[in-house]
């Protein structure tokens, strides 16, 4: 069984599917008047990759999707504002007045290509969920785009990791997990931390890293990924 079909049969989540993923990555791409090839070598990946990604042919890992949202200038979050799997568009909540923070709100939603949410809970059927290569599942525990975090559960795989190598991988913001169940291997550096049930971590994400399951059941756990924000916002 492959990895999205244990995934689509774990549990009832919305998963956003791969091709609305792909065809949000190239709209912007093009938006940004950048060629195929010429974003494959600024990723140093090839074009045929590239290709099948923005048509849903392929999955990135982890630490490549962190590449192309780096270059393209999105956040990981806004790759949840896709439609969902099965095409559906989440309900909208009823037409009424708004003024002040509401219409800030609604402007937000818009500009994150999402329809008003009806209520701030998600229930577990109703989070967005991520299928990335290597093993690695990501859901959306907010029920919004919020452009400055990310807020999620995540699950990895017997063996999966944040990349598909062991190199490390570096970006921008400051990470905090929580690890509910399995044994999750975090490399910092030159150092390695075994994190089981119960254990917590954070850590500055510019610090070279790699996340990989080394127990004999998938981990689970709960991530909150805070981006690097300008002092000026």
């Amino acid at each position: 069984m492959s990895t999205s079909e244990v995934a689509s049969s774990r549990s009832p989540e919305q998963r956003v599917a791969s091709d609305a993923v792909g065809a949000r990555l190239r709209a912007r791409r093009e938006d940004r008047g950048v060629s195929l090839r010429q974003f494959a070598r600024q990723l140093d990946v090839s074009a045929s990759f590239i290709s099948q990604l923005e048509t849903g042919k392929a999955r990135p890992s982890v630490a490549t999707l962190y590449s192309i949202c780096a270059a393209l200038d999105m956040s990981i979050d806004e790759l949840f504002a896709t439609t969902t799997g099965d095409g559906a568009t989440p309900a909208r909540a009823p037409d009424a007045p708004v003024g002040g923070l509401r219409d800030v709100l609604l402007r937000s939603w818009a500009e994150a290509g999402e329809d008003r949410p009806t209520s701030p809970l998600v229930s577990p059927e109703g989070r967005r969920s991520l299928v990335l290569d290597s093993g690695v599942t990501w859901q959306r525990l907010t029920a919004t785009n919020h452009p400055r975090s990310d807020f999620m559960f995540v699950r990895y795989d017997v063996g999966g990791s944040s990349t598909s190598d062991e190199r490390l991988i570096r970006h921008a913001g400051t990470e905090y997990g929580y690890v509910m169940s399995g044994v999750l291997e975090v490399t910092l550096g030159f150092e390695v931390y075994r994190m089981a049930a119960g254990d917590s971590i954070s850590f500055n994400s510019e610090v070279p890293h790699r996340l990989l399951n080394v127990g004999d059941v998938p981990v689970e756990a709960i991530w909150f990924d805070l981006h690097q924000v300008d002092d000026g916002r």
